[in-house]
């Protein structure tokens, strides 16, 4: 069993997701080059780095919204597409506006039908996959209020909801716990841990803070001033892994069951939560 208590990774499956030296530029900046990487069914790979590093980028690039500078990127051996129905992607939460109008469910259906061509018609089957949804993010109660009332931890739930509904293998997670207090970045965490425990799916989790998923995560892939490491979070929360990754020193602290990074260069004051493991992202 991991550390989290569920069934590690199936590392004898074939990858969901394989990456090939993999580069990124940005303008006249390369953000990353040389990126292997392959994620098997069930295994939790978290994303940390500063801002800028090219995380979300890396996520953009796995859903084809951003052209690689070399290498290559295949989803269940096949090269990227747009609305690729394997890939469920999660963003930061961000409110809707208060006067909006649709309800809970609406914003879940939209997962259900959305990506039809031109207006979306309900096949059969689509409410009763709505309801499911609503019930394995706990949004059961709230279904019929309108989204714009609803809570910050409410709203990131129908998301995560939206995500789920093509049963994808490969789960992108783009920050989904920021701004949400601890109750309901353990919610959400949950929710997103029963799909990789339950149906196999792969997560990619880009964090600034990696406390509040630690114990699940398999492997980190920590990107930094262009260069990166990938390796367990034992091999990679060092002091000298990180010291020699940014080029400045660097310490892990251990403070219970959380750890604390000291020492990052330009992490951001809004999100320094006396820096612990942000990956300084």
């Amino acid at each position: 069993m991991s550390a989290a208590g569920v069934e590690p990774a199936q590392h004898d499956a074939a990858p969901i997701l394989t990456i090939r030296d993999a580069a990124i530029r940005r303008g006249d900046r390369e953000l990353w080059a040389g990126l292997d990487l392959d994620v098997r069914p069930g295994e939790f790979i978290a994303v940390l780095g500063p801002s800028g590093s090219g995380k979300t980028t890396l996520l953009r690039a796995i859903l084809g919204l951003q052209d690689l500078s070399g290498g290559s990127i295949r989803v269940a051996g096949e090269s990227v597409q747009r609305g690729n129905p394997r890939i469920g992607y999660i963003p930061q939460q961000r409110p809707f506006a208060p006067d909006t109008s649709m309800r809970a469910r609406d914003v879940v259906a939209l997962g259900v039908q959305g990506t039809r061509f031109g207006f979306p018609v309900p096949r059969r089957g689509d409410r009763e996959r709505v309801e499911e949804l609503l019930a394995a993010v706990g949004a059961e109660e709230f279904a019929d209020r309108r989204v714009g009332l609803l809570s910050g931890g409410e709203q990131q739930r129908l998301r995560v909801g939206q995500a789920l509904a093509d049963h994808p293998d490969l789960l992108l997670c783009d920050e989904p716990l920021s701004a949400l207090d601890l109750a309901n970045q353990r919610a959400v965490t949950e929710i997103i841990e029963r799909q990789r425990r339950d149906r196999g799916a792969a997560v990619l989790f880009v964090t600034h803070d990696i406390n509040p998923i630690l114990g699940r995560v398999d492997r980190i892939l920590y990107i930094a001033g262009g260069r990166f490491v990938l390796g367990t979070p034992d091999e990679v929360l060092q002091s000298r892994v990180l010291t020699d990754l940014y080029g400045t020193p660097v310490f892990v602290l251990r403070a219970g069951d959380r750890l604390v990074v000291v020492g990052i260069p330009d992490a951001e004051p809004h999100h320094d939560h006396d820096h612990r493991e942000e990956g300084a992202a």
